[in-house]
């Protein structure tokens, strides 16, 4: 019932945003209006959006507002082929709320809900804002939108951008792969001069002017002193014409009873002034919408006061707006008629108010404001308790029997009582939780409501029994309620005033047969991360809005990191594979060993032992220092012995060695520091080992022939004699040759091939098995690496004549001129 009048939010969005259709009365650029002015304006600019990442943009529409422009560009290239085709935690979206924050991937229902599809070039009528629910839709290249007030309701709008959804979203991953995306936003909001509404503010809207008095004096046994806001039109009477329309506005600053529409002193301009009544037939038909104006395609109420007055129970807080029109239907003869003739009347509305501390029908049952105590050691945590000396104060649960409504004051087993707190500004991002623990023998009921009362015709939640209550809500979390329990939460909370509303059955039962406690509180991360997470706080692009999300561990994901993505047995899999293929270091330190490489034996066994304690620890195993120093010595020691590999394969001293390795230690250290996870650290590393064997060899030529003379006489012989160069090239080949091990050095590019396969291959899901598969090939292909060297044999060392070329230590040109 609390979410018949809720309509598909961006229905028209969807039409115009992704598919950038001119619609009528909704393109991107405004014309100049003299009624209008720009609120606010700002921008985000190129700003990235990392895999899993997401942004929320805050927009602060107030009641005078005319229209919200959105511009947002991006470099996502999406169409229906290549959605087809991404997975769920691949697919950038963009989601719509009003109130407060959009959470897309909350549960598994809200996932299957989306929509995600491009439509087609349809007229669509009709947009409302939805409080309870978001839309979300697929990001596209250019987003260009304008919303107006006669579409959506003044207050908080938040719109979120998601760079991949669903459980594993949350969860913590050594490695991220997929694609970043880059968007800058444009937003602004014009406004409307006093007493004009409409998209262009060429509209003329009233107010209503209000008194305060009383309704009774209280005699009666059933009922409560009650204070009536009486309001009207400025002028003793209103006229509209066949085609007019009259619109005014007034505002519920308190919360009601009840909100009744009249309309009296009908006359016609034309007719003799002692001509009133409806006997003419002409209804006069009013329609009420809450914060933005009402028209007869969006409402939220209607009736015809010419006949009746339009009744309202319980009217949330804010603005109000009666649009008043007439239909030229008769009753009586079931035909339509027209009328040139002005008819004249006077509006009348009452908000029939309660007493401080009673609500309900006729006010017999009782209302408690409920004071905010907050947690100071967390921002934006607080729990309430009640402003009243019935119950104590001393901590964040209170007694419930000392506050319950008398029975007697109304309905036997249908008894209800009020409780009202406030969400403060900026904690949009927070979550109610509610908590009653029952007494064996009292059946209760709870229900809430933002901006008003609850009653069992407007609720936004509500829990009855286990069976029974609002689980299709993707913003409600039930927390192990119970028969003789309560306990859910309400998720990212609007801002403002909440009402709740407890509803006693069995009343006929006494307090004395037990105790029941009840808690409200404002909590960050719901579960508290169901112990397998920990709860993170960020700021929204404006700074204005604090929310809080769960960073799961590696087996856990979703928003309260309750998705059991890696079961018990596959983690003691993952473990084993992850840690365990680390012992493939031991075939190139064993090797470096025993050629007596002292300092590679130390990099290559320090490698394999680093890397296998920060796998230990990432998956949760068992952490012997702390993960940031594990993750920097695997890396590290990991870039170290990839570039040492390369340097072995040089014959140069060891002091050009250390050399060597002293500077590609800083520059190693650097990468392992700032962003050791990202994909081009691989290309890099490859490439400075590169480097470090072409410097090798560079010192060793150098060495060997300090007297090799590049005079432009020998070098013109160079030229002249292709037989020197023949026999040249067939001895560098031969030096080669005898240099390395062929067979090994073979095996060692299979080796580094399949590594290169495994470290593309890595996936969310199967980042464990192929980064094993990464451990072995990649210390493997280094053994056979280490293997291709050759060990050069006495003898061959020898130089050549001075003016010869040559690469290894033996005499390539001992036939030559």
């Amino acid at each position: 019932m609390a979410l018949s009048r809720i309509t598909c939010l961006f229905s028209l969005i969807l039409c115009q945003i992704l598919s950038c259709y001119s619609l009528p009365g909704f393109s991107g650029s405004d014309s100049s209006h003299p009624n209008t002015f720009t609120i606010s304006s700002f921008s985000y600019r190129e700003n990235k959006l990392r895999p899993y990442d997401l942004r929320y943009i805050r927009v602060d529409l107030p009641q005078w507002f005319s229209s919200l422009s959105i511009e947002l560009e991006s470099d996502v290239d999406l169409n229906m082929e290549s959605i087809g085709q991404l997975s769920d935690s691949m697919l950038p979206i963009i989601c719509f709320r009003d109130g407060s924050l959009p959470l897309p991937d909350i549960s598994n229902s809200s996932l299957k809900s989306l929509v995600l599809n491009i439509p087609s070039n349809e007229s669509i009528e009709g947009i409302q804002g939805l409080q309870n629910t978001e839309q979300c839709y697929p990001m596209q290249r250019n987003i260009t939108m304008k919303l107006t007030n006669e579409q959506i309701s003044p207050g908080v709008w938040y719109f979120g951008l998601f760079n991949g959804i669903g459980p594993v979203r949350t969860q913590s991953k050594m490695i991220v792969r997929g694609a970043s995306y880059s968007f800058s936003t444009n937003v602004s909001v014009e406004g409307c001069v006093a007493s004009t509404w409409g998209q262009y503010c060429n509209q003329t809207i009233d107010s209503l002017s209000c008194a305060l008095s009383n309704s009774n004096n209280g005699t009666d046994s059933y009922s409560q002193p009650r204070s009536v806001l009486s309001c009207k039109n400025s002028f003793e009477t209103s006229c509209l014409g066949s085609e007019e329309v009259k619109t005014y506005y007034f505002d519920v600053l308190e919360m009601a009873e009840e909100l009744t529409v009249m309309a009296t002193d009908f006359r016609f301009s034309s007719a003799p002034s002692n001509k009133t009544g409806n006997s003419s037939g002409i209804n006069l038909i009013c329609l009420v919408r809450h914060g933005s104006i009402a028209s007869s395609a969006h409402h939220d109420y209607s009736g015809n006061i010419s006949s009746a007055p339009l009744i309202i129970q319980s009217p949330m807080l804010g603005r109000w707006y009666l649009t008043i029109l007439r239909s030229n239907f008769s009753k009586q003869t079931g035909e339509a008629k027209v009328f040139n003739s002005t008819l004249c009347f006077s509006i009348m509305l009452q908000v029939l108010k309660c007493p401080v501390g009673r609500a309900g029908p006729n006010c017999l049952w009782e209302r408690y404001e409920l004071q905010t105590f907050p947690r100071i050691s967390v921002p934006f945590e607080s729990y309430y308790l009640p402003l009243s000396g019935k119950v104590s104060s001393s901590s964040a649960h209170f007694l419930l029997e000392p506050l319950l409504s008398n029975s007697s004051s109304g309905k036997v087993n249908d008894t209800w009582t009020y409780f009202t707190l406030e969400i403060p500004r900026g904690a949009a991002g927070g979550n109610i939780h509610a908590q009653i623990t029952l007494d064996t023998e009292i059946k209760l009921e709870i229900y809430a409501r933002f901006a008003a009362l609850p009653s069992l015709q407007h609720w936004d939640y509500y829990y009855a029994n286990t069976t029974n209550s609002s689980v299709d809500s993707a913003f409600f979390l039930l927390n192990n309620s119970t028969d003789d329990k309560i306990d859910f939460y309400i998720l990212y909370a609007r801002e403002g005033t909440w009402g709740f509303g407890v509803r006693h059955l069995n009343t006929t039962v006494t307090s004395s047969n037990g105790e029941t406690t009840m808690s409200l509180s404002l909590e960050r991360c719901p579960r508290r991360c169901s112990s397998h997470g920990d709860c993170k706080t960020a700021l929204d692009a404006s700074g204005l809005t604090s929310y809080s999300f769960c960073y799961c561990d590696r087996n856990h994901g979703g928003f309260d990191c309750s998705v059991e993505i890696v079961s018990h047995q596959g983690h003691i899999v993952q473990s084993i594979f992850l840690i365990a293929s680390n012992a493939a270091a031991i075939l190139p330190a064993y090797w470096a060993l025993r050629q007596k490489a002292f300092a590679e034996w130390v990099l290559f066994t320090c490698s394999g032992i680093s890397s296998g304690l920060y796998h230990a620890c990432d998956v949760g195993t068992w952490c012997a220092l702390s993960f940031g120093v594990l993750q920097f010595m695997d890396f590290w020691l990991s870039f170290m012995a990839v570039v040492s590999t390369f340097v072995y394969l040089t014959t140069i001293n060891e002091v050009h060695k250390r050399a060597i390795h002293t500077t590609v230690a800083i520059f190693t250290a650097l990468l392992a520091i700032t962003k050791a996870t990202r994909s081009s650290n691989i290309i890099l590393v490859m490439a400075i080992g590169v480097l470090g064997l072409l410097v090798g060899w560079l010192i060793e030529i150098s060495t060997k022939f300090r007297r090799f003379s590049f005079s432009s006489e020998a070098l013109l012989n160079m030229v002249n004699r292709w037989k020197d160069i023949r026999v040249w090239v067939l001895n560098l080949v031969k030096t080669l040759k005898k240099r390395f091990r062929w067979g090994f050095m073979t095996a060692g590019f299979i080796a580094l091939v399949m590594a290169g396969v495994s470290w593309k291959l890595e996936t969310t899901e199967s980042y464990w098995i192929w980064h094993s598969l990464w451990h072995v090939t990649i210390y493997t292909s280094s053994f056979f690496f280490l293997c291709s060297k050759a060990t050069v044999a006495d003898g061959e060392d020898e130089r050549l004549p001075e003016r010869n070329y040559e690469l290894a230590r033996q005499d390539s040109f001992s036939g030559g001129h």
